[in-house]
């Protein structure tokens, strides 16, 4: 099983999710540790290759951007509530930059 690992401020925004939403993000991050896919799912192509998001329907609609692509572990990079349809630009952003900060680190 791999190991999850948070980028930046990511475990913190996952703990400011309600307990019901907080619960179906660890299940599925549990998931993708034993090598499965989440349950409801989208690459996030934009973001970087390997990249997806975990879409979550609990209390609201949340959301998890994570990269499994690495071989040491699974990189949580943006944990966020989404407020509207479409993914808003600087969650995009924001999960970009840590995603080019793993690949930097990972050189």
């Amino acid at each position: 099983m791999k190991l999850l690992k948070f980028i930046g401020s990511s475990e913190n925004n996952l703990a400011d999710f309600p307990r019901e939403a907080r619960q179906v993000a660890g299940y599925q991050l549990y998931r993708v540790q034993a090598g499965l896919m989440p349950s409801d799912w989208k690459p996030m192509l934009n973001v970087g290759a390997g990249t997806y998001e975990i879409r979550i329907h609990a209390l609201g609609e949340w959301r998890v951007i994570y990269v499994a692509k690495f071989s040491d572990a699974i990189y949580v990079l943006h944990a966020f509530q989404k407020k509207a349809q479409q993914t808003r630009n600087e969650d995009i952003a924001l999960a970009t930059a840590r995603y080019k900060q793993l690949k930097e680190s990972a050189k």
